[in-house]
């Protein structure tokens, strides 16, 4: 087992305005977080938001991979390296033993626990995504997004665009950045989202087909998995500002009414991974689902959008002063459920598995820690 190398400080994806006050610091427990949180956030806590030079280490290096949920996860890996031969999937709310996980979605999570990318499960998925990254026609690879039947080929190409660009996203998270395979995919993909916000499209995306409103003919907004793939990807951030910037008005600009959806040879096709606007357009919708909250906010600090925008910022400083004196969050009325609905989110939470106790609140906790290290925030640690 490889140990996970010391971050290094993010690179700034765009300038922050001098006259931008730096906030207050972040006043992060990470004694409170060593005590009582379960092993790959005490590993996180130390070494992505304290940035200790602890990655050296043997015994605090192996603490992830003592996690049992994260071992059961990893024993659950076909030969072929893929989770039921699927890709997408998240297990249901209730199911046990991370039934119906998907391989890109079980690759997020490791990462997320800690593991490195040189470990044996990782190392045998890297295959089957890497392949998902090519440019071809080949319905072999949908998996569950194919059928048993003959598929129109509009359907195939639209199938393999989803695949390839979540492969890209995890590929991204697991560190391949400098990988010619991932950044030729990341090119082709940005290069048709760019070609979309700088057309006339992007600003009404929606034509009438029938009784339907459909995204025009080759409309490509950015999806989840493209801005998860960009927030992993510093160096490529810092080399093109100017899509950073048409990004960045895409997401913080109203969502529209209609749902995203795509006529996509004889079938209208729903596409809820798409983002045609703002996903935290107010208090409301974070205090809804909190896992989704810290999700965007989390992608909004690593993409250097945070700090640009009041509204998501307002949202992360009343999460923040949710926290009790010693910096450990807790629960305020409002928030009605720790659930969500959200495939996006799963990966990242909970980390933890308890139901009871003050380990409940470290998930939260040490994400707000992320979200501060990723925006630039100062951070006490206690």
């Amino acid at each position: 087992m490889t140990a996970l190398p010391t971050p290094s400080s993010p690179t700034p994806s765009l300038p922050v305005s001098p006259l931008v006050a730096t906030p207050a610091a972040l006043e992060f427990p990470l004694s409170w977080l060593l005590d009582v949180a379960p092993p790959p956030i005490q590993y996180r806590a130390a070494i992505e938001v304290a940035r200790l030079p602890l990655a050296a280490s043997r015994s605090f290096s192996a603490l992830p991979y003592a996690y049992k949920p994260a071992m059961e996860l990893a024993l659950t890996q076909l030969a072929d390296g893929t989770w039921n031969h699927a890709m997408l999937g998240v297990p249901a709310a209730k199911a046990e033993h991370f039934k119906g996980v998907g391989t890109i979605s079980a690759v997020r999570r490791l990462l997320e626990y800690g593991w490195d990318r040189e470990s044996p499960p990782l190392l045998q998925a890297r295959r089957v995504l890497f392949r998902l990254l090519a440019e071809d026609d080949d319905p072999a690879y949908l998996y569950e997004l194919g059928t048993k039947g003959k598929m129109e080929l509009a359907m195939v190409r639209h199938g393999r665009v989803i695949l390839r660009e979540a492969a890209a996203a995890a590929l991204a998270q697991a560190g391949y950045e400098n990988d010619p395979r991932l950044r030729g995919a990341a090119r082709r993909i940005l290069e048709r989202v760019d070609l979309f916000l700088k057309s006339p499209v992007a600003q009404k995306p929606f034509i009438r087909v029938g009784n339907h409103h459909v995204l025009a003919p080759g409309a490509s907004p950015p999806s989840v998995h493209t801005l998860v793939m960009l927030a992993h990807m510093p160096l490529y951030r810092s080399e093109h500002y100017d899509l950073l910037d048409r990004l960045y008005t895409q997401l913080s600009q109203p969502q529209p009414r209609q749902e995203a959806a795509t006529m996509v040879g004889s079938k209208i096709v729903l596409e809820p991974h798409l983002v045609l606007g703002d996903p935290l357009p107010h208090r409301n919708a974070a205090d809804a689902d909190m896992p989704s909250a810290l999700f965007w906010l989390e992608i909004f600090a690593r993409l250097g959008f945070l700090r640009r925008n009041d509204g998501w910022t307002k949202l992360y400083e009343r999460l923040i002063d949710d926290c009790d004196s010693g910096g450990v969050w807790r629960p305020p009325r409002r928030t009605a459920t720790m659930r969500s609905e959200s495939a996006y989110a799963w990966p990242a939470f909970p980390l933890e598995l308890q139901g009871a106790g003050d380990e409940r609140w470290s998930d939260v906790t040490f994400r707000l820690g992320v979200i501060a290290r990723h925006s630039g925030r100062p951070i006490n640690l206690s």
